[in-house]
């Protein structure tokens, strides 16, 4: 009852994130960046996507 006082779904209400663990990308990211130290974010990003570990 309270939530349609506020207009807020029950689902909303309850929601609860899935958090995704990211070591894998942090590990390719400072293994790129070992490597090429003055790339920036932009062309580390693009490389890791086409490694194929970004998904």
């Amino acid at each position: 009852m309270s939530c349609s006082i506020v207009s807020l779904s029950r689902c909303a209400y309850y929601y609860q994130p899935k958090l995704l663990d990211d070591s894998v990308i942090v590990s390719v990211l400072n293994a790129i960046t070992d490597r090429h130290l003055r790339w920036g974010f932009p062309k580390c990003f693009n490389r890791i996507r086409k490694l194929g570990s970004y998904q």
